[in-house]
């Protein structure tokens, strides 16, 4: 059987498969990719050749041009494909729109690359499928006892009970435009909210793609704000990149409530950071007890923690007679407010 570390081992360009020669989200560019989803933190320009799910190679040519690499290639859920002497097949991540986890199996040896993921409910995407595996690579970005994300559909709740309480003003919700957006709009929907959401600019290339991908968000508007015409909006819902609300963008709106949905918003001091009157707890990736819930329903017999909060969940892999390492792998950050 092939040893762990001859099948993928981490390099300064991302993590490495020798015998497939080829890299898993490579932060740099590189001669061949294999690509779990496509933020920009995992989905880079510059690349000889991509191979991915269509719907992130989509959203990849949407965000970054059609010519973002030098070829691509579109593989489709469940079906495995020969690279390079590897068998490599994707299987849903439950992160974003063709977000997916990457198996790459060689020799009698089966390594699950799991990217970003989350095992919360989410129509706007497929849904995680745990992988049996010899090891498994996840992420460790709330991985803290102290991340424990609540429902959504609570976290919306509390949108829908400030509209109430303050129908004069326009709750402007940041959101990554990748994902988020589309979530928080699909549970508004879901929560019977069925007036017009109002969105920057940003959002439309994404929100337009999802739709057009079956993902029903209802009825979006423009957000444009003419200097002065920013009263119209109170009591409605505006949805905005994290970056337009450093400029002169929200500055448009008459006594604007700030709201922001992430899985930082937990932290109290990041939610001061940005001016947040109205944190929202929603996350597109595990919290803490789905993170050991994963480990321990799939049971590797190895686990690699990378990007995030990796010494943490390698104790607690410890504590339970699992063996874990941490990765240490550089460039897998939140997405850039884009």
């Amino acid at each position: 059987m092939t040893r762990p570390s001859d099948l993928l081992t981490p390099r300064s360009e991302g993590l490495y498969c020798p015998p497939g020669d080829f890299y898993i989200d490579p932060t740099r560019p590189v001669a061949r990719a294999l690509i779990t989803h496509a933020h920009s933190d995992h989905a880079r320009p510059g690349h000889g050749a991509v191979l991915a799910t269509r719907q992130t190679l989509d959203v990849m040519a949407i965000r970054l041009g059609a010519d973002f690499a030098g070829e691509t290639q579109a593989i489709g859920y469940g079906k495995p494909l020969a690279v390079g002497g590897v068998e490599v097949t994707f299987h849903p991540a439950g992160h974003v729109l063709g977000s997916a986890q990457i198996e790459v199996a060689h020799r009698g040896l089966t390594i699950v690359a799991a990217g970003d993921y989350k095992r919360a409910p989410d129509p706007t995407c497929a849904a995680f499928e745990p992988v049996p595996c010899e090891v498994f690579v996840t992420e460790a970005t709330f991985g803290l006892p102290v991340f424990r994300h609540p429902p959504p559909r609570e976290e919306i709740g509390r949108l829908l009970a400030s509209l109430t309480l303050f129908p004069e003003r326009a709750h402007l919700v940041g959101v990554y435009a990748l994902g988020k957006a589309q979530r928080v709009i699909r549970l508004l929907r879901d929560a019977g909210y069925d007036a017009p959401i109002h969105i920057h600019g940003a959002l439309a290339p994404l929100c337009d793609y999802y739709a057009a991908e079956g993902v029903a968000l209802g009825r979006l508007e423009s957000a444009t704000v003419e200097r002065g015409r920013g009263a119209g909006f109170g009591g409605q819902v505006v949805l905005g990149p994290p970056s337009a609300f450093a400029g002169p963008w929200v500055r448009r709106f008459a006594d604007p409530l700030i709201a922001f949905a992430s899985g930082w918003m937990g932290v109290r001091a990041r939610a001061r950071q940005r001016g947040v009157e109205l944190p929202l707890i929603v996350s597109d990736h595990c919290d803490w007890t789905e993170l050991t819930a994963t480990l321990t329903e799939l049971a590797p017999r190895e686990t690699w923690v990378t990007h995030g909060r990796e010494e943490a969940l390698v104790r607690w892999c410890a504590l339970h007679a699992l063996a874990a390492r941490p990765l240490r792998l550089v460039g897998y950050e939140d997405e850039a407010d884009d």
